[in-house]
Formats: structure tokens, C-alpha cells, sequence
């Protein structure tokens, strides 16, 4: 796993092998970055990364400049894996950063914070998968020009969704963007 542009660009983390997690691919993740800066500022944004698995975007928020990125993640060795991460780039501690392991849609569902950005990454055969757009929209997470980008398999379409911008696609990893 590596980070892509910014002030971590080039970094590299290895995974291990009994994640079960699988990070965004490198292709799909530099594609999709390069859609949502037309739509989001990151310097000085929030974000929140939902479902944050290996800390893949996270690490690419917090490289990118975001001012804030809470991280979510519920699983114990992939959260300490994520903290290991930070320590390494030395922003643990920091403000930037808030790594909590949690159950995400208890967070959604708590959360009274507005974020510029969201990116939901949840496993794929997740059957509440369909719900998140819906709760995030929901529990008004976003700012008012905020954006939702959430990446699910191909058997999901959310074009018929109220929030609904545009669907990208690269390979097998496809996202949906709402605002």
C-alpha cells in the first residue's frame, strides 16, 4: 500500500498477510482522487473515512492536506495497524487525526459532526451496504458542498438515489459520489 500524491507521497506500508481487509488498488484510488478534487477542496477540509480497513485513504487525506480525518474502523488488528501507520508518518497524536475503532453505523448514527468529505469503503457482501448513503444523508453528516464518495461492487446502482452525482468505475472497484 502506498500513498499516492501529497506530503506522504511515496510511502509505502506493508500489510499483512491475514488482513482480510484489501485496500483500495492504486489505480482505482488515484483515479477517484482525481475526480473528488473537483468537487472538494481538501486542503484545510474534514473528512471521515467509514469502514477505514488497511488506513489506505486516511494516510491519502492526511497526505493531501485535510485539516481533519476521523477514521473508523472496528476491526482490533486493523486499527492497531492503521495507529502503526500514523506513528510512522509521525501524525499520531496529532489533531489531524482521530483513528477510532468503532462500529461504523453506531458512529453514523451518533455522529454530530459535518464533514466536506466521507469516504465509505464497507466489505462488499455487507447486507446494510444500501443503507449507508441513506443514513449518512440521513444524520445530515455533510456539509452543505460536501461529498459522499462510496465505493461498493458492481452489483449495487445508486443512480436513482435523490443525492446522486455520477458513478465511476475502474476495474472492479466502482464508486457512486452523492452530495
Amino acid at each position: 500500500m502506498r500513498v499516492i500524491t501529497g506530503k506522504y507521497k511515496g510511502r509505502h506500508f506493508d500489510i499483512p498477510r491475514s488482513f482480510k481487509a484489501r485496500p483500495t488498488t492504486d489505480f482505482a484510488k488515484e483515479n477517484i482522487f482525481n475526480v473528488l478534487i473537483q468537487y472538494v477542496d481538501l486542503e484545510g477540509a474534514q473528512a471521515l473515512d467509514l469502514f477505514s480497513g488497511t488506513g489506505s485513504i486516511t494516510l491519502e487525506l492526511l497526505s493531501r492536506g485535510c485539516r481533519q480525518v476521523v477514521s473508523i474502523e472496528l476491526d482490533r488488528d486493523h486499527h492497531r495497524f492503521i495507529c502503526d501507520c500514523l506513528k510512522k508518518i509521525n501524525a499520531d497524536g496529532t489533531s489531524a487525526v482521530q483513528p477510532l475503532r468503532a462500529d461504523a453505523f453506531r458512529f453514523m448514527k451518533t455522529c454530530h459532526q459535518q464533514f466536506d468529505l466521507i469516504f465509505a469503503d464497507p466489505p462488499y457482501a455487507l447486507p446494510e451496504l444500501p443503507t449507508i448513503p441513506d443514513i449518512i444523508f440521513q444524520k445530515n453528516l455533510l456539509k452543505p458542498e460536501g461529498l459522499l464518495v462510496f465505493e461498493h461492487g458492481k452489483d449495487h446502482d445508486f443512480s436513482a438515489h435523490p443525492h446522486f452525482l455520477e458513478h465511476r468505475s475502474y476495474g472492479s472497484v466502482n464508486f457512486s459520489l452523492f452530495r
